[in-house]
């Protein structure tokens, strides 16, 4: 954390990394804390995966898509919140932006794809 107590992070000074799921601009990482990870993800056809100690919150900013949570599949649209508990088989599909919470902050190494 910082000595302020507080951090400021505005969306186009955020890196932008190829992920998974499309590409991800990232707010706020492990780096600044711990606690919690803030990212907006542009997802295209992400790949099934789970994390086992992650949880993660989606909430779609923009776009249209569907969900696959473990054997269920959700349709996505603006407006629409998903938490999605460690274990949890999930990808998405469409052409969608989704700000997502990772909480506790994401590790290297804590995705795993289903059958690979």
């Amino acid at each position: 954390m910082t000595t302020k107590g507080y951090q400021v992070r505005h969306l186009h000074e955020a890196t932008v990394v190829p992920c998974p799921c499309g590409a991800s601009h990232r707010i706020f990482t492990r780096d600044d804390t711990p606690v919690a990870n803030l990212h907006v993800t542009e997802i295209t056809d992400s790949r099934r995966h789970y994390h086992q100690k992650a949880t993660e919150y989606y909430y779609i900013l923009a776009g249209t898509g569907m969900m696959e949570l473990n054997d269920d599949t959700v349709p996505l649209e603006p407006g629409t919140a998903i938490i999605i508990e460690p274990g949890t088989a999930h990808r998405a599909y469409g052409a969608i932006t989704a700000l997502i919470v990772v909480i506790p902050a994401a590790e290297h190494g804590d995705e795993y794809f289903c059958g690979e």
